[in-house]
């Protein structure tokens, strides 16, 4: 998908902001308590996602996260089909308070290409 050159910049700058996750890493951390944040809309999210997953998509997640996810101290991995949009909201937890917010690198389509091969 071709995205604007504004809209590559933001989620350029998020992916500053905050660190990524490797695909391959995810598991392990959802067993050490992580949290997988689904941040697609509900009918992506209804296609596919990753076990356990809450969805809170990125429009909603400024207003609808604090009840969903209480602790600041929390591990959440935001994520999307690739990367910019949980870039984007991983970067907008971390400004609300989040300290161990991250993005999953390379979203969804990465991290089902790790589950295949294992």
């Amino acid at each position: 998908m071709a995205y604007t050159q504004k809209f590559q910049a933001l989620a350029d700058a998020a992916q500053k902001v905050v660190g990524s996750v490797a695909p391959e890493d995810v598991d392990s951390l959802l067993s050490s308590g992580a949290v997988a944040l689904d941040i697609r809309d509900k009918e992506e999210h209804d296609a596919g996602h990753i076990l356990g997953a809450i969805n809170i998509s990125r429009g909603k997640l400024e207003m609808n996260v604090e009840g969903a996810l209480p602790d600041l101290d929390a591990t959440i991995l935001c994520y999307c089909n690739a990367y910019n949009r949980g870039a984007l909201s991983a970067a907008s937890l971390h400004d609300m308070g989040y300290k161990n917010a991250r993005y999953i690198a390379g979203g969804l389509n990465a991290y089902r290409k790790i589950e295949r091969s294992t």
